[in-house]
């Protein structure tokens, strides 16, 4: 089900150089939005409302800029730049992209379902690729793991099904994961333990007290 795309509002913005710092502390970002075929626009963000942004979608999510509330662009965060000590947000990089642009990012693979080997056998699920280049735009992409049901089993990247209109850039003959045996400590036998000493008959007792 598709769903509406996260909005962000932007102003042009006249400021450059250190004219910018009045934005900064009125709560703006500088930034720029470029791409393709276009000339650079200069904008200002709110501060707020960008970080609040970015924490919640993925970093390749497409955003709908939304500029003086007329002119629309969709567009990707292309560069993010903080002071390295205060952690401020100095400024944003926006590519604008166009219908029917393709751009390569790297998106996470998101494993999904039961290893059989890991929750029945007692192994350890190793998802040893956790993100993928791709040319196209999906957030991310899942594959099962229930086709793993012994430690022999591997899933290739070759295995993980990609929405229509990927084109995957990274080594298809990568693991993708798979189930590690469980670590199994070899427990040492038991030291041998000396003879016990025969229980002495009263005979025997008295023989040893009468040669005292």
């Amino acid at each position: 089900m598709s769903t509406a795309p996260s909005v962000l509002k932007a102003t042009r913005r006249d400021e450059v150089g250190k004219k910018v710092s009045h934005l900064r502390k009125a709560g703006q970002i500088p930034a720029v939005v470029f791409g393709h075929g276009m000339a650079s626009i200069p904008v200002a963000i709110d501060a707020h409302e960008f970080d609040h942004l970015r924490r919640t979608v993925h970093p390749n999510t497409i955003l709908e800029l939304q500029l003086g509330g007329k002119e629309k662009h969709r567009v990707l965060v292309h560069g993010v730049q903080t002071d390295p000590r205060s952690r401020q947000l100095l400024h944003v990089d926006l590519f604008a992209i166009r219908s029917g642009e393709e751009v390569t990012v790297e998106v996470p693979l998101v494993a999904c379902g039961e290893a059989f080997a890991a929750t029945k056998m007692g192994g350890t699920l190793l998802h040893t690729v956790t993100r993928v280049r791709v040319r196209a735009m999906p957030e991310s992409i899942e594959f099962s793991v229930e086709s793993l049901v012994d430690f022999d089993a591997a899933i290739h990247l070759r295995d993980v099904p990609m929405p229509a209109g990927v084109t995957v850039l990274t080594d298809l003959d990568e693991v993708v994961a798979k189930v590690a045996a469980p670590h199994v400590t070899a427990e040492e036998a038991p030291a041998e333990e000396a003879p016990a000493a025969a229980p002495e008959t009263a005979t025997g007792a008295a023989e040893a007290a009468s040669e005292s």
